[in-house]
């Protein structure tokens, strides 16, 4: 009973659409193709190079790092609109690592940047009056009263963190539930359904071996992808019917 109960709490949400009103198969374009254009910049990163920048080695993994991730969307992007299991699949994958990679990036990057803003309040303090720690505003050629600044900076840099982060989550989700659907939808279609299955509510796994996904490369790759997280990937098929009944029966009603 313990096991089951936290199981359910720690379930992750399955959005049903985009933003509400889209897709999800629209929703995983746009977002893809939003990223795309993100890691774009690790090209004229790399690029500077060869113009005598000097970068930390944070930096230069990093912009790899993102070239990395360009070839994997240019690898996935066409097949989301076919519904192809195993790209899908590795796009939602590559999409939560990137989230999580790019939050420890941010997290080591802003760290850095305090330490030195307080290095350098440290440096004024003590050894230059107290006045110049403030910036003095000036508005049509008069002087006002001084602002500390710094600590508004910092604040407000966090809050942009924490909410382009807590948005690059939600993209995520909405990844990784078009992964399932897909995977699921291959499952009804192509995979037959063993007494195993139905008793444990869990649809088979088109990735194993014998099954119609399981071959070479991609059902290697496959079984470990969906070995993790599996009662996410494969699981959950009673509750899908159940709200798709809820939501025609609401739609039927809604028309008489």
């Amino acid at each position: 009973m313990i096991s089951s109960r936290s199981s359910c709490r720690l379930r992750l949400p399955r959005p049903r659409s985009f933003l509400g009103f889209m897709s999800l198969q629209t929703g995983t374009e746009l977002v893809s193709l939003a990223l795309l254009f993100n890691k774009a910049t690790g090209i004229y990163g790399l690029l500077t190079l060869f113009t005598g920048f000097q970068m930390s080695i944070l930096q230069f993994t990093a912009y790899f790092l993102s070239i990395a991730v360009i070839a994997v969307l240019a690898f996935c992007l066409p097949h989301i609109r076919k519904g192809t299991p195993f790209q899908n699949l590795l796009l939602a994958w590559v999409y939560a690592v990137d989230t999580i990679v790019s939050g420890l990036y941010t997290t080591a990057f802003a760290t850095g940047w305090y330490m030195q803003l307080k290095e350098m309040q440290a440096t004024v303090a003590s050894g230059a009056p107290e006045e110049e720690e403030f910036q003095m505003v000036e508005s049509r050629g008069k002087t006002t009263t001084p602002v500390r600044d710094d600590g508004i900076d910092t604040a407000f840099s966090m809050v942009l963190i924490i909410g382009f982060t807590l948005i690059r989550i939600y993209f995520s989700l909405v990844i990784m539930a078009y992964a399932r659907a897909v995977i699921l939808r291959f499952v009804d279609e192509r995979v037959p359904e063993s007494d195993e299955d139905d008793e444990s509510g869990s649809a088979p796994n088109p990735f194993a071996e014998g099954a119609p996904l399981g071959e070479g490369l991609e059902g290697k790759i496959g079984r470990y992808m969906i070995s993790v997280g599996k009662s996410y990937w494969l699981g959950g098929r009673k509750e899908d019917e159940e709200w798709a009944k809820d939501v025609h029966s609401k739609f039927r009603s809604s028309r008489r």
